[in-house]
């Protein structure tokens, strides 16, 4: 007999991080998140994650929770597996907004696809690889503090760092920039995050200072606000820097629109933003069909919704960047299993699916 949707479980989950995580939008201490279980008429269990992020996303726990329990899950519950279309499309449709909820169903409905078919989620969908490498952030903090952050983790083997910035001046911001580079030497790979955090103009203005002092910045992630898509494109056509778009685009539509209007060079897809693996899926064709790579990254997220975000990041060949160590910052992960990290280098166990035990 064909198994369908059975139940859906939550729970929640508080974590510690292991250090202070601080952006220009936030500072976080310990991660809250809820852990979703969509379990099948014939036993098998598929896992996914919500993160709120309410200054990003807009979703709280509680209104993750209601948007799963009451609105999405019923509308999927007795729905066969074999017609995945049809339950993404409704976990999709069911609600406007609310992207983190939808990650964590569409997580959990891939994970089980896998495991239907006996293979580790990245081959089934495409396969590219089976080993990545990430980079580590360096979260805001004094100089002094910054620069020892960068030193632990280059002797933990990490070779790129994400830099936190936007917080502060753009004077401040290049003066940490240029103490960093000093300190971590020319080798190492510095990406920067300003988080929405500069204007366009200060941000051409910083951008193109540390051109001039031959930093070898890799990369600029979100320098303007996430509505301000004529700034961002301002930026990147200003810019010899790579210029990346993470907040201001959520949907396939708001990808289709920064690439219209030329708008970055790289685009970062994040499943809590995106609804899921498949809509990042989607703006991942949409990107390469323009000659735009991506890079996959997460929130403050345990080892269940960064697994199903690695296993996106090796089956795609666009995918040339990978930002995936927020599980690294937990003390603890709340489900046991997936993906394996040592060093700088995500691997993925022999195990169907998403690989939770």
């Amino acid at each position: 007999m064909e198994p369908v949707i059975k139940q859906i479980e939550v729970k929640k989950a508080a974590v510690p991080l292991k250090r202070p995580f601080k952006t220009a939008l936030r500072t976080v201490t310990t991660a809250q998140t809820l852990i979703v279980k969509v379990v099948t008429s014939d036993g098998k269990v598929g896992y996914g994650e919500a993160a709120p992020t309410p200054v990003i996303t807009g979703d709280t726990l509680p209104s993750i929770e209601a948007a799963v329990e009451d609105v999405i899950g019923p509308k999927i519950i007795g729905k066969p597996l074999s017609d995945s279309e049809d339950i993404k499309t409704t976990i999709d449709q069911s609600i406007v907004h609310n992207s983190s909820p939808k990650a964590a169903l569409n997580i959990a409905v891939n994970d089980l696809l896998a495991q239907r078919y006996g293979v580790p989620l990245y081959q089934l969908l495409g396969g590219h690889s089976n080993k990545i490498t990430t980079d580590y952030t360096v979260s805001v903090g004094t100089v002094d503090d910054m620069i020892s952050q960068a030193r632990d983790l280059i002797a933990q083997g990490f070779t790129t760092l994400k830099i936190k910035v936007g917080d502060d001046s753009e004077t401040a911001d290049l003066d940490k920039v240029v103490a960093i580079r000093k300190a971590v030497g020319p080798d190492i790979h510095i990406r920067l995050d300003a988080n929405q955090g500069w204007h366009q103009k200060q941000a051409v203005a910083v951008i193109n200072r540390m051109r001039d002092l031959k930093l070898d910045i890799q990369l600029v992630e979100q320098p303007v606000k996430a509505d301000d898509f004529d700034g961002l494109a301002y930026v990147t056509a200003n810019t010899t820097t790579m210029i990346m778009a993470d907040e201001s685009i959520f949907s396939v539509e708001d990808a289709a629109r920064m690439i219209r209007m030329h708008g970055c060079d790289i685009i970062n897809l994040k499943l809590m933003k995106a609804g899921g693996i498949d809509n990042a899926i989607k703006i991942n064709t949409l990107a390469e069909v323009a000659g735009i790579p991506c890079m996959v990254g997460s929130m403050i997220e345990s080892s269940v919704s960064v697994t199903a975000a690695a296993h996106l990041a090796a089956a795609k060949q666009n995918i040339k960047y990978v930002d995936l160590d927020a599980s690294m910052m937990f003390s603890s992960n709340p489900v046991a299993g997936g993906i394996i990290n040592q060093q700088n280098s995500i691997t993925f166990p022999d195990l169907p699916g998403l690989g939770f035990k």
